[in-house]
């Protein structure tokens, strides 16, 4: 009986050294996309992003659709931008995760909120959909 306890307890512990490690990759991903528009590194945010990844928002009352390598065109290698991303949130099963990201952006004095989903593809987390809408800072 004893036996089988150990052997419960050492399999549950790897499961939980897994969901750690996944979490952590998970997070590198995110921090590609977060790190890179802040820094002006599209290398990172391409590394980050499916290739087919697509954009929406709610502009008036109507979907704002765009792709994902028309969003990375907009960032020039080396140019900096005001913008704070911070993780709030990130939930995984198996090969599929969803993560909330807020992004204060100061300069246009509006607070972003990110909702992505990622899928675990050839051994690799990336963004496959991303939608986003914003507040403006309060008066």
């Amino acid at each position: 009986m004893k036996k089988l306890l150990v052997i419960a307890l050492v399999l549950l512990a790897g499961q939980g050294i897994q969901a750690q490690s996944e979490l952590e990759l998970i997070r590198a991903t995110l921090l590609d996309y977060i790190e890179g528009t802040a820094n002006g590194e599209a290398d990172r945010i391409r590394k980050a992003f499916h290739q087919d990844l697509n954009l929406y928002a709610v502009e008036g009352d109507s979907l704002r659709a765009r792709s994902g390598q028309q969003y990375i065109s907009y960032f020039e290698d080396g140019k900096k931008r005001n913008r704070i991303g911070n993780i709030v949130s990130i939930d995984h099963e198996n090969n599929a995760a969803m993560a909330k990201i807020r992004v204060d952006m100061p300069g246009s004095k509006r607070l972003y909120t990110d909702y992505l989903l990622l899928l675990k593809i050839a051994g690799e987390w990336k963004i496959i959909h991303k939608s986003y809408t914003y507040v403006p800072y309060p008066k």
